[in-house]
């Protein structure tokens, strides 16, 4: 089997791989370029000669400036918080779209909001608007890779997810480099600073745009007893007829998932809660949580929320010197994500990305610590800019590092949270992830610079003790979920040891499609491809 071959879950015709479902996702996935944008600008906008000189920053302590800026960076992941366990209530009542839509409207309100901040006004406006914005992109983190997860399939899964995470490095790669380019062409002013404030309103205008024209998800309406409108949708997503025999299993697939769920928990806003009672789901909502701690302990979000200051950690120095790096950064991370979503995370699956990311991340973080401790960066004398030779190796292995970071733990944890749940439980479990990841980004935006100010290189050896053990979390807890249909999720999670769980279960998914299909007496794609190769064959 090559790198670019698609293990599927059961012979696939060729319609289902089409461009609706991908419009669909790429859609949805503009909500990735608002979290991503809000995400990257801040932290260099801070840094802005016109930004620091409009709110005075020179006239605080160095104490007191850590504060304020840490304030502005974290009360966005505040209310991302909220906002993400909000959504779980609002795609319950107003499904999966409806959702995109209202999370939407009170991040563009948030966003208007922050451009009414000026030097006499103070820094009000900017923190009251961030934490509507947060909230706003909370609910959006939550709802998009559910959305997405749910009209995709099996054996593209992880690709069409992987927008999402696509979509938040676009956004990204803007906010690095939005402020290097005002900070170059722009006068100091108070213009000057409001662009990168001003331009969240424009993936914000294109999501609520399209969300308006997206279907809702088929899974959500069948939860709901909405079959006819739920066949319409999901037939129009695989352009296939009612009675195709990949429609019908899809549909058995689905119907038996949620009569079974019906019978074991029982359908209701309340009743996920009560499957909690479960060790098994109660264990995935924990590796859920424990994913997000591992992909924040990295360090990424670190250097997304305060990249000047750890570039100045290990040496770089200047405004512009700094943003220009940190723009690298961003053109680094949006690359390596493109061959993440194009060829990795459908093929060679979570766990081997999530265990060679850390590793490799790890190893770098160490050398970038030791090199910070040995030429005490912290105390040097070098106001130009210039790097020794130490200093430059030290940027390689923080490019390698994001080499190694970006096409593993970037997006997998959030391709993983949004697969490995069932119908009555997903938009809770996915609410729960959610709101871990922005629990802990809210941790490492509110404490980075303290911690950068008291630790120094440590900063840069507890990120890397963190990697390691993240490797030994997933080896022995984190099932294989590629190709795996969402309604067999919890018979992966039953198999022990995990290591060994998705060959069990594709084994067993083969076996009931050829029953299935007997007893359907359906088309047998699989003889088909059989009898085409040997024709193949006996041409050669």
């Amino acid at each position: 089997m090559g790198i670019l071959s698609l293990k599927e879950d059961r012979p696939t015709p060729k319609e289902v791989y089409n461009w609706r479902v991908y419009l669909c996702a790429v859609t949805a996935s503009i909500a990735a370029c608002v979290i991503g944008y809000d995400s990257a600008f801040i932290g260099t906008t801070l840094a802005l000669p016109s930004f620091t000189e409009e709110f005075r920053f020179a006239d605080y302590d160095p104490d007191e400036l850590a504060l304020l800026r840490q304030n502005i960076v974290s009360v966005y992941q505040a209310g991302a918080f909220f906002g993400s366990l909000a959504a779980y209530v609002s795609s319950y009542f107003l499904g999966r779209r409806k959702s995109l839509l209202l999370f939407t409207v009170v991040f563009a309100v948030g966003a208007a909001i922050m451009l009414a901040a000026s030097g006499s006004v103070g820094v009000g406006p900017i923190i009251g608007g961030r934490v509507l914005a947060g909230f706003g992109v909370g609910g959006l983190s939550n709802m998009t890779p559910i959305y997405i997860s749910e009209i995709s399939v099996p054996s593209i899964r992880g690709r069409l997810v992987g927008l999402y995470e696509m979509g938040w490095q676009v956004g990204g790669l803007v906010g690095f480099w939005i402020n290097y380019g005002v900070n170059n062409t722009m006068a100091p002013t108070r213009s000057q600073w409001l662009v990168p404030f001003a331009v969240q309103l424009i993936p914000g205008g294109l999501l609520l745009i399209g969300a308006l024209f997206v279907p809702e998800s088929p899974r959500w309406l069948f939860m709901k007893g909405r079959r006819e409108e739920a066949m319409k949708i999901l037939c129009w997503l695989r352009m296939l007829e009612p009675d195709h025999v990949y429609i019908v299993e899809e549909v058995n697939y689905i119907d038996s998932d949620l009569e079974r769920f019906r019978r074991e928990v029982g359908a209701g806003f309340w009743k996920p809660f009560a499957a909690l009672k479960s060790r098994r789901v109660q264990w995935r909502f924990v590796m859920g949580g424990l994913l997000f701690v591992f992909q924040n302990g990295s360090g990424i979000n670190a250097i997304n929320y305060y990249s000047p200051v750890v570039f100045a950690s290990i040496g770089v120095r200047g405004t512009n010197t700094s943003l220009l790096t940190t723009g690298i950064f961003g053109v680094v991370k949006t690359v390596l994500t493109f061959v993440w979503l194009l060829y990795l995370i459908d093929h060679l699956g979570r766990r081997l990305l999530l265990m060679i990311g850390a590793i490799g991340g790890s190893l770098c973080m160490w050398f970038i610590g030791a090199y910070i401790c040995v030429a005490d960066v912290a105390n040097s004398t070098n106001a130009s800019g210039d790097l020794p030779p130490g200093g430059i190796a030290a940027m390689f292995m923080f490019y390698l590092w994001t080499a190694f970071y970006t096409p593993s733990w970037n997006g997998t944890p959030w391709v993983l949270n949004s697969e490995m749940f069932d119908a009555n439980v997903r938009s809770l479990g996915q609410a729960s992830a959610a709101a871990n990841n922005w629990f802990w980004n809210f941790i490492i935006s509110r404490f980075t610079q303290t911690m950068f100010n008291a630790w120094g290189y440590g900063v840069y050896f507890f990120f890397a003790s963190l990697m390691i053990l993240s490797v030994v979390f997933i080896f022995f807890c984190v099932p294989e979920t590629k190709g795996v249909p969402l309604e067999r999720m919890d018979r992966l999670f039953d198999i022990k040891p995990v290591r060994k769980a998705n060959p069990i279960i594709m084994e067993e998914l083969r076996q009931q499609e050829e029953e299935f299909r007997r007893n359907a007496g359906g088309v047998d794609f699989a003889e088909e491809k059989a009898e085409a190769l040997q024709v193949e064959n006996n041409k050669v």
